[in-house]
């Protein structure tokens, strides 16, 4: 597949949240249960590092930056979530995405990207290992899902432009 990568716009709200709940759905994407209001989702995520992979006018992923603090010294730290539609998944959309989100960070100062991802998500792990993050650390029993405990690894990239590589 070669989709078109765009900046995410809040029209397409509909379609980003559809995706999400297909993440939700899993049980393996996240510790949320449902997917927030537009105004919730659009203030805890970056403006400049939304983008969204189409074909033929159907979303296919979308991929984002969040703040990990409010505090000036964390400005150039951020957290990765990336999603793609279940009827496309494994077919490069992920890493697209992935691609130009990368590229917008370092565009934009970020000197660290980070993501929380459960350890049993071996295809998110690897997606994000091909874009060089690697493993820093595991979270053992971060939270429990569905009356699980489950363990989040995180893992980092550092930017090779911006600050310390």
């Amino acid at each position: 597949m070669n989709p078109t990568i765009r900046s995410m716009h809040p029209e397409d709200w509909d379609e980003v949240r559809r995706i999400y709940l297909e993440g939700i759905a899993t049980g393996n994407a996240t510790f949320q249960t449902e997917a927030p209001s537009w105004e919730h989702w659009d203030a805890s995520h970056i403006a400049t590092c939304r983008f969204v992979a189409e074909q033929e006018g159907l979303m296919l992923g979308w991929a984002v930056l969040g703040a990990i603090s409010s505090r000036p010294v964390y400005r150039g730290v951020a957290e990765v979530s990336v999603y793609v539609a279940e009827q496309v998944r494994g077919k490069g959309i992920g890493r697209a995405l992935m691609g130009t989100l990368v590229q917008e960070a370092e565009r934009e100062g970020f000197w660290t990207l980070q993501a929380g991802i459960f350890s049993e998500n071996s295809s998110s792990v690897a997606l994000h290992r091909s874009v060089g993050f690697r493993e820093v650390g595991r979270r053992e029993k971060m939270g429990q899902l569905a009356g699980r405990w489950r363990d989040v690894l995180l893992l980092e990239r550092r930017s090779l432009v911006n600050g310390q590589a």
